[in-house]
């Protein structure tokens, strides 16, 4: 079966050719393994806590380095125990290097139906109204290849996408509707493209996503802008939906170099 990373052991994974950065085929595309890690979490996190369970509210990735398409291993830790409130933390390292670490807020729910709404503001169209698009533009590796996207371009900078991952992140391992949306939110650097790949390196530093309810359906809706600063600092945002509605936002912060 197609998936994003084979499972070694309890600790340990290979990534398959699906993984293949946009950036350098030969390094990972950290999409995916942001998903991993907050399935990592989730996993974890569900057999500590089976009886009184939390859910990941916020999700914040600091990439320490390049990841070579090489097997790798994550290590996770409590670093704020509490009864309705966790922060866990998971640590992926390949040879003993850190190369991306996840610092997860864990809430606790409770029922405020009748309080929910927002005032986000994400006019996705339905996808129906836009057109099915490849991320070509310049985009390397095998992870972009493995979305659908349904697009729309608003001109540098700003886009509108829904998506969705055609492989599993784990064969035979059911992951959450959460954990599959971070696995998804790094693409947004990729879609809203202010100046080409070709022209110009603008990686992200960092991903920090925060849901304030639970995804619904396979795709994933990134209503999403990108600005460059006159320093050599980027910044992309995203308002994120699926086909009910406006449901979190994540940014990534960039470091701008010319080729």
């Amino acid at each position: 079966m197609s998936c994003y990373f084979r499972r070694l052991s309890a600790t340990e994974f290979e990534p398959t050719d699906h993984v293949g950065g946009a950036w350098n085929p030969d390094e990972q595309h950290v999409a995916p393994v942001l998903g991993l890690l907050a399935h990592i979490i989730e996993a974890d996190h569900a057999v500590r806590r089976a009886d009184t369970p939390l859910v990941l509210a916020r999700a914040n990735y600091d990439i320490l380095g390049v990841i070579p398409m090489a097997a790798f291993e994550v290590s996770t830790r409590v670093v704020r125990p509490g009864r309705t409130i966790e922060l866990v933390e998971a640590t992926l390292s390949q040879g003993g290097r850190a190369a991306l670490t996840l610092r997860a807020w864990m809430l606790q729910t409770g029922d405020t139906d009748d309080l929910a709404g927002t005032s986000l503001v994400a006019s996705m169209p339905p996808r129906a109204d836009l057109a099915g698009w490849r991320m070509d533009a310049g985009w390397q590796g095998g992870a972009i290849r493995s979305v659908e996207f349904r697009h729309r371009d608003f001109g540098p900078g700003r886009a509108q996408s829904w998506l969705r991952p055609t492989v599993p992140l784990l064969a035979d391992e059911a992951v959450s509707a959460r954990a599959r949306m971070l696995g998804a939110l790094d693409f947004a650097n990729g879609i809203a493209i202010r100046v080409s790949p070709n022209d110009l390196l603008y990686p992200n530093v960092d991903l920090t996503a925060s849901l304030f309810r639970e995804p619904q359906g396979e795709w994933i809706g990134l209503d999403t802008s990108v600005s460059f600063g006159p320093g050599g600092i980027g910044l992309t945002e995203s308002v994120l939906s699926d086909e009910a509605g406006p449901l979190g936002t994540s940014s990534q912060t960039l470091t701008l170099r010319r080729r």
